[in-house]
C-alpha cells in the first residue's frame, strides 16, 4: 500500500477476512477435494502428485507441507493471481460487495489521490471497451476476412481466439475513434484514448489510431483487466510487431503477456516457458503448452524473473539460433545470475535459425517440441560453454586458461552465494587451478573455500567479520522488517525519500528497501533478490543473522527504540512530523493490546 493513495485501516482488512470463505476463494481457482474437516489438493506452487495443500475451514488457513507455502486469503489471492496487497484486498472486497476504505488524507492529498484513482478507473474502462470493440470487428467487419484466413492459417481455432480475446482493428485513420464516440464529439474519451495508447496525437486536427490493419491481442494484467494490446499487421506496414506505448496502468518491465491466461487453466506448472512474441504463446497454448509467457518488445528484466520466481521453479528462456538470439540470452543470464539460489533452475532453449516457437510447434508437432524443452541447457552450462567458444587458444593452454579466467569473472561476480562457488568449481575443473586461487585472482571469498595456508587460517572467516561487525541501525530495522514487512506501512513518503537521498549507504538501503517492499506485495524473497542484483550481500547477510525472537510485543518495542533513534540519525525534530506514521503506529499498539 502506497502512503500517497491513504492505507487500508487495518480492522477492515480483519473484517474482510472474516466475512472471506477461504474455501471458496480458493476453490474458484483450485479445485478442492474434502478431507475429513480440511480440504485437500495438489498444491498450485509447486509439482507434485500426492496432494499436500491443505485448506482448514474453521482456521480460514491454507498450508502446503511440500514447499511450505501458507497463509490467508488475502495471501493466496497475491501469489495465485498475481496481485499487490492492495489489488487482492480489492478484488476480495469486491467478491463480497465491500468497498474499501482508506485512511484519511490531508485535502489537496486526498484530492489528487480521487483524481489518479478515477484516471485509472477511467483507463481500465477504455481498454475494456476497445478489446470489445476489436473483438467485434473480427466477427464483424466488411473486410474482417483476412484477419479470420491469418488465424485459421496459422492454426489457431475459435475457441483458442476466445480465450485470448483476439481481435481486430480495421483499416482506416479512425475506426476506434468512430466505433466508441459513435461519430461524436467527446474530448474526455479522446484524453483517456490518447493516454491509454489507442490513439497518437500529432495536432489539434490530426489525431489518428495507433493500431490500423492488425489482429489485435489484448495484454491482461493478474486481475484480468485489459492494460495494453499487441497488434500484427496484415499488410506491408511497418513494424510488423506493435505494442502499446508505457501507460499509468501499463509498464512493459513488469507485464508478461500470457500469465493471467495460464493461470485461467488452472494447472499446476513448476515450469514456465519465455518467448518473444505473444503470437507464439497463443499457438503453444492452442497445440497444449500453455505454461508459455512472452515479454512485449523488451529484453527480460529482473522485475520480470522475480514475478516469475514467485510462482515457477524453473524458467526456460526460448530464443532463436541466430546471433540477436543468442545475444539477448546472453543479457537474460546477466539478470538472471544474481538471482540464483535455493532451487531456482534457469535453462536456454535455441530453436534453428529462421525458425520461432510458433513455426517449431507446427512443424515438428507438440511432442518434439516438448523435448526440445526438456533437454534446453542449464544457464551455467550456457556460460561455460559459451565462454569458451570466445577463446582464440585451446581451452587447456595456458593462455587460453588465463583467458577463460578473464573472461567468467565479470559472470561469476554476477552470482551469489552458493552459486557463485559452484561456478567457480565448474571453472576450477576446466583451467586446472584450485578455488581458492581462483577466488585470490578475483577477489572473491566465497566463504566455501577451505583454508589453504597458515595466512589464511588466522584470518577471520567471511562469514564471522560479518557477525561481528557492527550493525547500523538501519540493517536492525532492516531485521525487524524481514519478521513484519507490512510493518513499511509506518514510513511516510517523507522519510522514504529523506533515507534514499542519504549520504550514508546503509540508510539509502533502507529507504529503497521500504519503498521496494510497499511496491512489490511485502514480498521478501523479491527484496532479497534486488539487494543482491546491487551488490549488497554482505548487508543482506547481517539482516538474516536474525536473532530477534518472534513476538508482537517484542519486535514493536524494538521497532519503537530503532525508529527513534533513527529520527535523531536524520535530525528529525518530531517524530511524527517528517517521520514515520505515529498514528499508525498508534493503530497497531492498541490492535496488539487488544490480543
Amino acid at each position: 500500500m502506497s502512503m500517497k493513495s491513504g492505507s487500508i485501516p487495518r480492522n477492515f482488512i480483519e473484517n474482510l477476512l472474516a466475512r472471506a470463505d477461504l474455501v471458496q476463494v480458493i476453490n474458484q481457482r483450485v479445485p478442492l477435494k474434502k478431507a475429513g474437516a480440511t480440504y485437500k489438493a495438489c498444491c498450485p506452487f509447486h509439482s507434485e502428485k500426492t496432494p499436500s495443500f491443505n485448506v482448514n475451514p474453521s482456521k480460514q488457513f491454507y498450508h502446503c507441507f511440500g514447499c511450505g507455502a501458507s497463509g490467508d486469503a488475502i495471501k493466496f489471492l497475491m501469489d495465485y493471481d498475481g496481485l499487490s496487497f492492495v489489488e487482492a484486498v480489492e478484488s476480495l472486497a469486491a467478491q463480497y460487495g465491500m468497498e474499501v476504505p482508506r485512511e484519511r488524507l490531508k485535502p489537496e492529498e486526498q484530492k489528487k489521490v480521487e483524481e489518479q484513482r478515477q484516471q485509472q478507473r477511467d483507463l481500465y474502462d477504455v481498454m475494456h471497451m476497445a478489446a470489445k470493440f476489436y473483438r467485434h470487428q473480427l466477427r464483424d467487419h466488411p473486410q474482417s476476412q483476412v484477419a479470420k484466413s491469418y488465424l485459421k492459417r496459422r492454426g489457431l481455432s475459435p475457441e483458442i481466439a476466445k480465450a485470448f480475446v483476439i481481435g481486430y482493428a480495421p483499416p482506416g485513420w479512425d475506426g476506434l475513434i468512430q466505433g466508441l464516440n459513435g461519430g461524436r464529439a467527446d474530448p474526455v474519451l479522446m484524453s483517456q484514448l490518447i493516454e491509454g495508447g489507442l490513439v497518437v496525437d500529432k495536432s489539434v486536427d490530426k489525431k489518428y489510431d495507433r493500431f490500423r490493419n492488425r489482429v489485435m491481442f489484448p495484454i491482461r494484467d493478474g486481475r484480468g483487466r485489459v492494460i495494453a494490446f499487441g497488434g500484427r499487421v496484415l499488410g506491408d506496414d511497418q513494424p510488423k510487431y506493435l505494442n502499446s506505448p508505457e501507460t499509468p496502468i501499463f509498464h512493459k518491465s513488469s507485464t508478461l503477456y500470457g500469465l493471467f491466461e495460464m493461470r485461467q487453466t488452472r494447472q499446476n506448472f513448476d515450469q514456465v516457458l519465455v518467448v518473444e512474441g505473444y503470437m507464439d504463446v497463443v499457438a503453444l497454448a492452442q497445440y497444449g503448452i500453455q505454461n508459455a509467457v512472452a515479454t512485449l518488445g523488451t529484453a527480460t528484466t529482473a522485475e520480470h524473473l522475480q514475478i516469475l520466481f514467485r510462482q515457477f521453479r524453473e524458467v526456460v528462456f526460448c530464443f532463436d539460433g541466430d546471433s540477436a538470439g543468442v545475444k539477448a540470452a546472453w543479457k537474460a543470464l546477466e539478470i538472471a545470475l544474481p538471482l540464483m539460489h535455493k532451487e531456482r533452475v534457469v535453462k536456454f532453449l535455441f530453436l534453428p535459425q529462421g525458425e520461432d516457437p510458433d513455426s517449431t510447434v507446427r512443424k515438428e508437432g507438440v511432442e518434439s517440441m516438448r523435448q526440445r524443452i526438456a533437454t534446453a541447457r542449464p544457464l551455467s552450462s550456457f556460460l561455460l560453454e559459451g565462454l569458451q567458444g570466445r577463446l582464440t587458444f585451446p581451452v587447456h593452454s595456458i593462455e587460453g586458461r588465463q583467458q577463460l579466467v578473464t573472461l567468467a569473472e565479470p559472470y561469476i561476480r554476477l552470482a551469489q552465494g552458493l552459486y557463485q562457488f559452484l561456478l567457480l568449481e565448474g571453472l576450477s575443473e576446466l583451467v586446472e587451478l584450485p578455488i581458492w586461487r581462483i577466488e585470490r585472482q578475483m577477489g572473491l571469498k566465497s566463504g566455501f573455500t577451505p583454508q589453504q595456508s597458515k595466512k589464511l587460517a588466522k584470518e577471520p572467516a567471511a562469514a564471522d567479520k560479518a557477525k561481528h561487525a557492527v550493525v547500523s541501525v538501519s540493517l536492525k530495522i532492516l531485521r525487524v522488517l524481514s519478521k513484519r514487512p507490512h510493518w513499511t506501512e509506518m514510513f511516510s513518503e517523507a522519510m522514504i525519500a529523506d533515507l534514499s537521498r542519504s549520504e550514508l549507504e546503509d540508510e539509502r538501503l533502507l529507504g529503497q528497501s521500504v519503498a521496494f517492499l510497499k511496491h512489490n506485495r511485502f514480498d521478501l524473497g523479491a527484496l532479497r533478490d534486488w539487494i543482491l542484483s546491487q551488490g549488497r550481500a554482505e548487508a543482506w547477510q547481517k539482516v538474516e543473522e536474525n536473532l530477534l525472537q518472534d513476538d508482537e510485543h517484542f519486535l514493536l518495542a524494538e521497532f519503537e527504540s530503532l525508529m527513534t533513534a533513527l529520527a535523531r540519525e536524520l535530525n528529525y525534530s518530531q517524530l511524527g512530523k517528517n517521520g514515520w506514521d505515529s498514528e499508525t503506529l498508534s493503530k497497531l499498539q492498541r490492535s496488539l493490546q487488544k490480543k
